[in-house]
């Protein structure tokens, strides 16, 4: 169970420090918009990723630390 916190923890950071530089980034108008909703996406997709594999239902990030 604490490896999850700390791996939830140490995904967070790094997706946290890629949306600092996405939205440092100098765009023209429709771009970072799109740029955020599909980052958005992505990370809700590694999200769902990680909590199944947690679960035992999916492939994971568990089964591949094994």
């Amino acid at each position: 169970m604490i490896t999850l916190l700390i791996q939830l923890i140490v995904l967070c950071l790094i997706l946290s420090v890629v949306w600092y530089v996405i939205t440092l980034l100098p765009l023209p108008e429709p771009f970072p918009m799109i740029i955020r909703v599909v980052f958005a996406l992505i990370v809700l997709i590694l999200l769902i990723e990680f909590l199944t594999g947690f679960m035992g239902t999916g492939v994971g990030w568990r089964q591949g630390l094994r």
